[in-house]
């Protein structure tokens, strides 16, 4: 029966890759200890080759492999040409798994115990509150509410946004047709940094945009036109050319 190995630790040198397997190195220490009159044994290198469908399955790529801790599971071999294996002993390997980083499993355990201990606060603070709840519920009387509780059941009236004085309507932005002579001018950049100016400092334009009822063609304020634009505003306020 052949001879099982176990091997841990990271790869010494590049990966290699042939047609079906790749190969890699590793070493171990020695014994620590030797029989009088012998050498301590120092490291002792190895040349591992691993099939490439069972290399995949691990997710370790060329780089990864100098860096990570890996277990090995195989049996020794003599029957590798030696260019192929540089190590002192062949294992072909039947097994590679990679083993969990130290810092990894020390921030999981870390993380697993931080969470238990804010379980066990979480249900103490329930056990505390509990009995007050009791107590707020006996000492509630029955029959009408208090004033402050019907204060807020009444419903809240929404407020309107400010427009600006003479607004007659507010229209979506998107639905303002501009003419292609408003399209060929070019506003007086000062004075529509000044309306920019405004608008962040009110919320609202100076005054409305006037366009023709019906169509919503701008007929006046392609700066502030310009401005809702820039500011990216979905409503703009407006007045009509003519009124019905």
């Amino acid at each position: 029966m052949p001879h099982k190995m176990t091997l841990t630790g990271s790869a010494t040198g590049p990966l290699r890759e042939y047609d079906r397997y790749v190969a890699f190195d590793m070493r171990e220490k020695g014994s620590p200890s030797a029989p009088k009159g012998l050498k301590k044994s120092t490291f002792i290198s190895y040349t591992v080759f691993v099939a490439k469908k069972a290399f995949n399955k691990t997710g370790l790529t060329k780089k990864s492999i100098m860096h990570e801790k890996i277990l090995v599971q195989g049996e020794p071999t003599l029957d590798i040409p030696i260019d192929e294996c540089p190590g002192e002993i062949g294992i072909i390997c039947f097994q590679i798994t990679v083993l969990p980083n130290k810092n990894d499993k020390e921030a999981n355990e870390s993380k697993d115990k931080k969470e238990a201990q804010q379980e066990v606060a979480a249900t103490k603070q329930e056990e505390k509150q509990e009995p007050v709840a009791k107590e707020a519920k006996t000492v509630q009387p029955e029959g009408k509410e208090t004033p402050v509780q019907e204060k807020k059941a009444a419903p809240q009236k929404k407020q309107q946004p400010i427009q600006p004085k003479g607004t007659k309507d507010v229209v979506s932005f998107d639905d303002i047709i501009v003419p292609e002579a408003f399209l060929k001018t070019r506003p007086n950049p000062v004075k529509t940094e000044e309306v920019i100016e405004f608008v962040k400092r009110t919320g609202h334009l100076d005054k409305p945009l006037t366009i023709e009822k019906g169509s919503k063609v701008l007929k006046d304020g392609y700066r502030r036109y310009i401005v809702a634009k820039t500011m990216k505003m979905d409503k703009v306020p407006v007045v009509y050319d003519y009124q019905e």
